[in-house]
């Protein structure tokens, strides 16, 4: 349907008219809703007294009148081109458009299991990029460059340490995560994530900690309770730091000569788990609370958090790089070196992939291993 653009007039203050251009129908014209008016902030004296006024005028009235013509034109244009010259046309607007603002859209619409990797990827692609990356810019060799950029760049967090590979690898996907997105909105033409291979991911040293290092930490006081108690039940439970501190006294439930299980969601992986946990786990909840107040609260920063748990570890006597997450890791080796079968173990970490969960028995066989030369004869 054309568009009808008309140059009307509108009294103001002081003996003007104001010039504007009236569209039927309304359009959008740059703003968040659509409109019927374009006002070209330029006026006339409404009864011109002398001849500069009347020039005045018809000059003003001509330039008004060629800007009406403009918008008629530019706005029904499309009218006169082919289906393929359209596209061609729609292509070419795209091109031009930010991908940067594309790539910041996609991380805000993360769940916060995800974002804050996605949020590191965006934030070392603008680094690299110095925040200028239109989509007709995106390129096999810009992909390759940014590849090289975050194998060879500064950890963000301490500006020190070089990034790790993993991080790294981490990051780049993301990447390419955004690129399937845009090839499949057709804001590029061709899947480029695909013509790059993905940073190769090193397999690396999980530390855990002994069932006597684990005794050891529960007999040794920590300057945060709350702390020591999530740390304890993730090695008694393997649950990750997101499930526990999104845990809910309703997720927890009683069955009779069974036990206590945990009913709950991966905050990770989104999927149901029904997970049983022992009578000393339990213990470590405390004293049962409403339905829906969290199990857990009130753990301050990531930062402080460290901090408490390097004080403990040291309190301890255990100079291992223990992370939270160590727990998660410490209950998968400790399960596999007790006998409990690979496949129990990964159901209840609740890996979609038993071969996730290997990686845990190659740490148990790296133990045992360490054992043949414990027996020696005399000789």
């Amino acid at each position: 349907m054309a568009i009808k653009v008309t140059l009307r007039k509108k009294k103001i203050s002081w003996g003007r008219l104001s010039l504007y251009l009236d569209f039927y129908p309304p359009i959008n014209i740059g703003t968040s809703k659509e409109t019927r008016r374009e006002f070209l902030k330029m006026y006339i004296i409404e009864k011109p007294k002398t001849e500069i006024d009347r020039k005045q005028n018809n000059e003003t009235l001509a330039i008004a009148n060629q800007i009406c013509a403009n918008r008629l034109n530019e706005l029904n244009k499309l009218d006169i081109y082919t289906p393929f010259e359209r596209e061609l046309l729609r292509k070419n607007e795209v091109s031009e458009q930010d991908f940067i603002e594309y790539f910041r859209m996609l991380t805000s619409k993360r769940k916060k299991s995800s974002s804050d990797s996605w949020s590191a990827a965006l934030e070392y692609f603008i680094t690299f990029s110095k925040g200028e990356v239109r989509f007709k810019d995106l390129s096999y060799r810009l992909l390759e460059d940014f590849k090289y950029f975050l194998l060879n760049t500064k950890n963000r967090i301490n500006g020190i340490d070089k990034l790790s590979q993993n991080s790294a690898s981490a990051y780049f996907n993301k990447l390419k995560a955004a690129l399937k997105e845009a090839y499949t909105e057709g804001k590029i033409q061709h899947d480029l994530g695909r013509t790059v291979k993905s940073i190769k991911v090193l397999e690396t040293r999980r530390e855990v900690l002994t069932i006597e290092q684990l005794n050891k930490l529960s007999n040794t006081s920590c300057n945060s309770e709350l702390l020591k108690r999530m740390a304890l039940f993730s090695a008694l439970t393997g649950l990750r730091f997101s499930d526990i501190t999104n845990l809910k006294w309703s997720y927890i439930e009683y069955i009779k000569n069974r036990g206590y299980f945990l009913n709950y969601n991966q905050q990770k992986t989104k999927s149901v788990e029904v997970h049983p946990i022992s009578e000393d786990a339990y213990k470590l909840l405390g004293e049962p609370q409403e339905s829906n107040r969290l199990v857990f609260s009130g753990l301050k920063s990531k930062t402080t958090q460290v901090k408490h748990l390097n004080q403990w570890l040291k309190q301890a006597g255990i100079e291992k790089k223990i992370t939270f997450h160590s727990f998660r890791h410490t209950y998968a080796t400790l399960q596999i070196s007790g006998g409990t079968e690979l496949y129990t173990v990964s159901k209840l970490l609740g890996h979609k992939n038993i071969q996730t969960t290997q990686i845990y028995a190659r740490v148990v066989d790296d133990v045992r291993s360490k054992t043949v030369d414990v027996i020696k004869l005399n000789k």
